[in-house]
């Protein structure tokens, strides 16, 4: 299993491109090549979002736990998880706000949810400039705007 390597969380990363493209959520750059490697971007607003997998950055949503090589399983979570907290240190450090979404988030019935979470922040982010970020989402009235 030590050979088994990511080739990207690309399933996850194309449902919130599908959600950004359905809520009219603009201004955004996918894979901007900056240390940390954060799967999108919003330049100007200085927002980096990632979108974890549940097992490899041990979120628990779901009983995932392995039951093979238990103990390396763990060591390898844990330092990703240490990982991913220097990054969003190094991400703040720079004046840039960091946003994780985790893939359980971005099944059917919770991507409103996350929806939200990224508008909201969008918004407290970019304050007026929000407007021409989220123009089109919020002119949807059939989607939950929490503000």
């Amino acid at each position: 299993m030590r050979s088994v390597r990511s080739r990207g969380n690309k399933s996850t990363e194309l449902s919130l491109i599908q959600i950004f493209r359905n809520s009219g959520i603009i201004g955004w750059r996918r894979n901007y090549k900056v240390k940390g490697s954060p799967d999108f971007v919003f330049m100007h607003v200085k927002l980096a979002v990632f979108v974890d997998g549940c097992f490899w950055h041990g979120h628990g949503c779901r009983n995932c736990k392995p039951s093979e090589n238990r103990d390396y399983w763990m060591m390898k979570i844990k330092r990703t998880k240490e990982r991913d907290d220097a990054t969003n240190k190094r991400f703040r450090d720079r004046d840039w706000h960091v946003i994780r979404v985790w893939e359980c988030e971005l099944r059917k019935k919770d991507k409103l949810q996350a929806l939200d979470g990224i508008k909201q922040l969008l918004r407290a982010v970019a304050g007026r400039g929000a407007e021409r970020l989220l123009k089109a989402a919020l002119q949807e009235e059939s989607l939950i705007i929490a503000g």
